[in-house]
């Protein structure tokens, strides 16, 4: 049997993931690729092929510092819900890349929620912490 390097193994499960996952241009899809030194997001429409908005920790801005820890991908989120507003992009579809939705990918999208990407979704987790509070009193 032959075995698969990590990378191969990321690049099958990312490309059952866009089988499934497609932005339009109410709804684009928040791409993230992950490296050992630095993290990106793009907000991409894949009916028209177009990055609206990118936001990497190569930035000139952003340079100071190590790119691949859990605060500059919170920077990063902060940044793309920054960029995405502007343009008037309100609510997104995520796409982890192929990445397990931990560490700096969770950190991304948690900090983009924060800042105002996908409210209804942050609504709702804050209603099921709340129940979850109520049943334990």
């Amino acid at each position: 049997m032959a075995q698969k390097d990590r990378a191969a193994v990321r690049r099958g499960v990312h490309q059952r993931i866009r089988r499934k996952v497609q932005g339009t241009a109410e709804r684009p899809r928040l791409a993230i690729y992950r490296s050992l030194n630095h993290i990106y997001a793009q907000i991409i429409d894949d009916e028209q092929g177009q990055t609206i908005a990118a936001a990497s920790t190569t930035e000139k801005d952003l340079r100071g510092g190590t790119g691949g820890n859990i605060d500059a991908a919170r920077r990063i989120g902060q940044l793309i819900a920054e960029r995405a507003t502007a343009k008037g992009i309100s609510s997104v579809v995520f796409d982890r890349g192929g990445y397990r939705y931990h560490g700096r990918v969770k950190a991304l999208a948690d900090a983009a929620r924060e800042s105002g990407l996908n409210k209804s979704e942050q609504a709702v987790g804050t209603e099921a912490g709340d129940a979850g509070v109520a049943l334990q009193e």
